[in-house]
């Protein structure tokens, strides 16, 4: 295993709840109402869908608000990796990840682990946009049972909700959450800081046919028939652990330009003149003039009242 690389779960593809679009010469993050599920291949206006999409879409008639899927670990941490993390916007590069205690931060000296007081507290998160950052990797149907489908969000909404429901899963059904048939749900909401206006973010649920108990029942009955087959689920979960285990950044670096450009769009970048928190977002904040770079960004965190040095 090549040591400094992260080894996370084959994807075969992608589940979103908005898309980049592309307004005035600039691309720009879109919420949307529904799930697509797309390839990991893109053309010019954007990700080419997945055929599951249509297949899944006309089973919902309607618009696609419900996934059915299985997790891939037993491990509700393995399933759902969430960090505050923080991204150059021109590189897509991560310079900055954190669990709130501990982070590891790129400098001129290389990487450097040091304290997290969450972005909150942080003026070098605060100034270059550090926020949660989650990814949730899902199995759906059953071509390939060791494939996965990404979620990513940077959602609080979303990963709050995720991480409590796969730990609640887990529990329930001793620790076999992933042979729990379960489904991605999309719900909204409205609060103040949104004014009023509905924020959708993804929930986690048993599938509408089946009730907890049923849902339980069935679980207990795939363990034994992948334990009769000589299936071992703890052997995955110990794997994926060392794999995450084995980069200081999980996502790769074809992916991180993506990535920056639809979760960490420029401040003040969007239509509205607002920054969004990308295409699965609980809030919407108020745009103010900010530098271009992340170092014009300190510069002026410092000399403002109360900016101190991270």
């Amino acid at each position: 295993m090549l040591k400094g690389l992260a080894i996370t779960p084959p994807v075969v593809g992608r589940i979103a709840i908005g898309r980049v679009v592309e307004k005035n010469g600039k691309r720009l993050p879109e919420k949307d109402d529904f799930f697509t599920i797309t390839s990991q291949m893109q053309h010019a206006s954007g990700w080419l869908l997945h055929p599951l999409n249509e297949s899944l879409r006309k089973a919902n008639t309607g618009k696609l608000r419900s996934i059915p899927v299985r997790m891939l670990f037993n491990d509700p941490d393995l399933n759902l990796r969430a960090e505050y993390s923080l991204f150059d916007r021109k590189t897509g590069r991560p310079v900055c990840v954190g669990n709130g205690e501990t982070c590891r931060r790129v400098g001129d000296g290389g990487i450097t682990s040091m304290g997290c007081p969450t972005p909150d507290g942080c003026a070098f998160g605060e100034a270059g946009g550090c926020k949660p950052y989650g990814r949730l990797n899902v199995t759906i149907g059953d071509e390939d049972e060791l494939g996965s489908f990404i979620f990513r969000t940077t959602s609080f909404n979303s990963i709050r909700t995720l991480s409590a429901r796969l730990q609640y899963f887990s529990a329930v059904s001793g620790g076999l959450l992933a042979c729990l048939p379960l489904e991605l749900k999309l719900r909204g909401k409205s609060t103040t800081q949104s004014f009023r206006t509905a924020i959708y973010y993804v929930d986690l649920g048993v599938r509408a046919a089946s009730s907890l108990e049923e849902a339980i029942v069935q679980a207990r009955e795939l363990d034994t028939r992948r334990r009769a087959a000589g299936f071992d689920q703890a052997a995955l979960d110990a794997a994926a652990r060392a794999g995450f285990a084995n980069g200081a950044f999980e996502d790769s670096p074809d992916e991180r330009a993506a990535i920056a450009e639809e979760f960490y769009p420029e401040a003040g970048s969007d239509h509205q003149g607002t920054t969004q928190a990308a295409t699965d977002s609980g809030t919407t904040s108020t745009s103010i003039p900010a530098p271009t770079t992340l170092r014009d960004k300190l510069e002026r965190k410092a000399v403002l009242p109360g900016g101190a040095a991270a």
